[in-house]
């Protein structure tokens, strides 16, 4: 049995955002490792088959495969692909690309979910100025995981960076969620609209905190493989994610290998962080 809050938030205890934690980290240096890869040459298929050994070398289980059939243990997105591209061997990254990696991973029954996006060798300034934006976003959103926040205080802060800083597109119907002994737990994490609004957080609640973020338009759309999604104009799009715990001491990055701290602590000055 789990708790849970009045609005069906299921609700951790300090044993169980450690566990959180432990198959964060496993995330987190399979995503690291992911990162040192990419190079011109390499495949997303390649980049697949070193996740899923990393992985299962840990103990642990890769989320993603199988996961309403999708075949691939990483998502593998490349360019203008927003999230959900399938690895194939079918393109081999070029140097320009951006690459966004998402990787899942279960241990002992626990989820950790995070995303990164790469670029392959040198990249053009738009497109890393693009990467910048959206990793920005991200954890500027997480500083908003304190007790008695609300959840609509996530897509506010994500959006008013965006919009601070150029014209970018925020896909509206794409965004974060819950995450706990399921990979997408309610509720629902927008990377848009008005603060103070939805449950507040508590303690022990973990959410997924992921902008995805275009070079041009908002608009995207599915591929024939069900799964892909791309912008309708063809521009690239970055992706960042961490699953997060919320703690008394303020968000808990659980898939950042150092907690989050050394960015949280620019961001939210000297209050403690849980390494």
């Amino acid at each position: 049995m789990f708790k849970k809050s009045k609005h069906g938030i299921q609700i951790k205890s300090p044993e169980q955002v450690d566990k959180m934690r432990e198959a964060g980290l496993v995330v987190g240096r399979t995503l690291e490792l992911l990162r040192a890869s990419v190079q011109p040459g390499i495949t997303p298929l390649e980049l697949d088959a070193i996740a899923e050994k990393a992985i299962r070398g840990e103990g642990a289980i890769p989320s993603f495969k199988g996961y309403q059939g999708f075949p691939a243990t990483i998502c593998a997105s490349v360019n203008e692909e927003v999230v959900h591209g399938i690895p194939t061997d079918r393109r081999k990254l070029r140097e320009g690309d951006i690459i966004s990696l998402d990787c899942g991973a279960i241990l002992d029954g626990w989820h950790g979910d995070s995303a990164i996006t790469v670029p392959v060798g040198e990249v053009a300034p738009e497109l890393t100025e693009l990467m910048r934006v959206t990793e920005e976003s991200m954890w500027r959103g997480i500083t908003a995981l304190t007790v008695g926040g609300h959840l609509s205080d996530i897509g506010h802060r994500v959006e008013t960076y965006v919009r601070s800083q150029g014209r970018f597109g925020i896909p509206p119907e794409y965004g974060g969620h819950g995450i706990g002994t399921a990979m997408h737990m309610d509720p629902w994490v927008a990377n848009h609209g008005r603060p103070g609004r939805g449950p507040r957080f508590e303690a022990g609640m973990c959410f997924a905190v992921e902008p995805m973020v275009n070079l041009g338009t908002e608009r995207t759309k599915v591929l024939d493989d069900d799964w892909t999604v791309v912008t309708i104009d063809g521009k690239s799009s970055a992706h960042f994610e961490h699953s997060v715990a919320v703690t008394p001491d303020g968000p808990l990055v659980l898939t950042a290998l150092d907690g989050g701290e050394s960015r949280l602590k620019e961001l939210l000055g000297d209050r403690p962080q849980n390494p």
